[in-house]
């Protein structure tokens, strides 16, 4: 619950008293008793300093019914680990119900409160208030992100103490409530990492690590906090398609309330007995989970010990997690790769300032192509597909100089351009997938290692037409444009293979859901992170934005990338967040070096990609 403004609610001085040298802010709730039924908000706690703390203030004696309601909301929104103050604001019965990591709800604004006009009296023992506003989100009990819409209402309600005469809280729903300017200063999204169950990658079939995103709270331990939220296991929409290599029942060890890295950057984690019998390479790959999973968090963690039964398990330095597990963000993509005014592919360097584009090497650059509008290149950069330039047919073939271009792999027989083939994506098996847009059979197709007859992948749920294709690195994760009543909305799914030895897979696309509830249309997008997309849409009565979109449909705290580009068609990134963003608009291909403005790369190009 929490201390956002109300929008429509009366205003009253702001309570927070900020002691700077310190960084800390202490909060305490000082309302009028209500006269009326009117809405009102509880004041905002103003957004500062991640070094800086929160704490709340107690209730003070004789405080009134309203003033105890607007300092219980505001302890939720402070650095209190526990909630201890907060739970000073309830009844001895209240403070053992309530269960305030079970959920907590985002709010537009913070929660209004309104006086209940029935059996409310203030001489007497008993008074209701009712907590309103406009959902955002909610991020529930394994601190997964949701995105919500709707009303909010819940009651609560506070009886007085025949004894003391103490105004208590006796009666409220379970989690916590705080508007969104609260939340974004309290929680922090992190990414907890897994490895995929039905995918592998490269010749030693590395396991291809997964993102888990959740939220944690930023300054309360959170390192602590994600050590324990990765051995409790994925969470419910992830949990289908990828493993953990800790045991069932690993958690740490009894009496360990708090894990810090020494001097050197290594960080002990000690494990309960589940964990004692684990082997090298099992071990390794746990330590790999957690390096992975604490890499962003302060301060740095660059080797992982893991303990068991009081003797060491094993130990792991980040560089050495990269020959563990393979991972989308750290692969280094060797070009940029785009189509030409003469409808080749060809490429530049991914990372250095070069605008000079050469054919790739194959049919598709060097030879006499069939002409193309699109391209996409495997992930080990061996292979590529390519859409003819009426969208008809799909092509792929080997990066070798001299090789043959056969027949398409796969046709369309969608009687206009925009109802053919879209851009076709590689994922990390080796798997090429593609949508046809025909309107008499629209599908989401998959070509096995890029060849044989096309899999139709089965997509329950998907309500319109496939725009635009994009894979995750992880090989278990597809985000989709799709198109309905002529808008386009950007969705997530999850990617399960029914596998039985001697048959075609069966594979689905499951449980997709928004990544830009906020966007009424979006053009295109691709993977810019391991759980992180970049998109070009729009609001409502708004313009054309490029941004950044969270797979759970939260909006990360990295800055958009800068305004100054008009009429983008088609935006290409990596997920590895050192190469530039890419672009084709009204100015042609350009990018987004780091730290810099859009610069032009070419003028007579289009289609950009990395590989995937």
């Amino acid at each position: 619950m929490g201390a956002d403004r109300e929008g429509g609610a009366r205003r009253r001085p702001g309570r927070a008293v900020a002691y700077a040298a310190g960084g800390v802010v202490l909060l305490a709730g000082c309302a009028s008793m209500p006269d009326s039924g009117d809405l009102r908000g509880v004041e905002s706690t103003p957004r500062q300093d991640t070094q800086v703390r929160v704490f709340a203030m107690p209730p003070r004696e004789d405080a009134q019914p309203s003033e105890i309601v607007q300092g219980f909301l505001e302890a939720l929104t402070s650095d209190d680990p526990t909630y201890a103050t907060a739970r000073q604001y309830l009844t001895g019965e209240a403070k053992q119900t309530w269960k305030p990591d079970v959920s907590t709800t985002v709010l537009t604004d913070g929660p209004g409160t309104e006086a209940d006009p029935s059996g409310s009296r203030v001489d007497g023992v008993d008074f209701s208030f009712t907590l309103t506003g406009t959902r955002v989100a909610s991020v529930d009990a394994q601190q997964a992100y949701t995105p919500a819409s709707g009303s909010y209402s819940q009651q609560v309600h506070l009886t007085r103490n025949q004894k003391s005469g103490q105004w208590r809280i006796d009666g409220l729903p379970q989690g916590v409530v705080m508007g969104k300017s609260d939340f974004q200063r309290n929680y922090m999204s992190v990414n907890k990492y897994y490895f995929a169950s039905n995918s592998a990658v490269s010749a030693n079939r590395q396991p291809a690590a997964v993102a888990d995103p959740v939220y944690v709270r930023e300054r309360v331990d959170p390192m602590t906090e994600m050590v324990r939220s990765l051995l409790e296991g994925p969470t419910s929409w992830l949990r289908p398609v990828v493993r953990s290599s800790f045991p069932t029942g690993t958690a740490l060890t009894k009496g360990v309330t708090s894990l810090t890295p020494d001097d050197q950057n290594k960080l002990t984690v000690p494990l309960n007995d589940k964990a004692a019998r684990v082997g090298q390479a099992q071990c390794n790959e746990m330590a790999a989970q957690l390096l992975f999973t604490l890499q962003n968090l302060t301060p740095a963690v660059d080797e992982v010990e893991l303990r068991a039964g009081g003797a060491r398990l094993c130990s792991l330095r980040e560089g050495r997690a990269r020959s563990v597990a393979s991972r989308g963000s750290v692969k280094h993509p060797e070009y940029l790769y785009f189509v030409d005014g003469k409808h080749r592919v060809v490429r530049i360097s991914g990372a250095s300032s070069d605008t000079k584009a050469d054919p790739v090497p194959g049919a598709l650059g060097e030879g006499a192509n069939k002409g193309l509008r699109a391209a996409a290149v495997s992930r080990d950069e061996h292979m590529a597909a390519g859409v003819s330039y009426d969208g008809k047919a799909l092509y792929v073939g080997s990066l070798v100089s001299g090789s043959s271009l056969g027949e398409p792999v796969l046709r369309s027989q969608g009687a206009k351009e925009a109802d053919r083939l879209t851009t076709p994506s590689w994922d990390a098996r080796g798997d090429l997938w593609v949508a046809d847009r025909d309107p008499a059979d629209p599908r989401l197709l998959l070509l096995e290692q890029g060849a044989g007859q096309p899999l139709e992948v089965r997509t329950p749920g998907l309500d319109g037409r496939i725009r635009d294709v994009r894979v995750a690195a992880d090989g278990v994760r597809i985000a989709l444009v799709v198109e309905k009543d002529g808008k386009g909305s950007l969705l997530v799914g999850r990617i399960e293979r029914d596998e039985k030895g001697g048959e075609r897979p069966v594979v689905s696309v499951l449980e997709l859901r928004s990544a830009t509830p906020e966007l009424e249309e979006v053009t295109t997008m691709a993977w810019a992170g391991d759980s992180r997309l970049v998109v070009v849409g729009q609001e409502q009565g708004g313009v054309q934005q490029v941004r950044y979109a969270q797979v759970d449909g939260s909006v990360p705290e990295a800055p958009a990338p800068p305004a100054a580009l008009t009429g983008v068609k088609e935006i290409a990134a990596s997920e590895d967040e050192r190469l530039p963003l890419v672009a084709y608009s009204e100015d042609g291909i350009v990018r987004l070096p780091s730290g810099a403005q859009w610069q032009k790369v070419v003028k007579d190009g289009s289609a950009p990609v990395y590989p995937g």
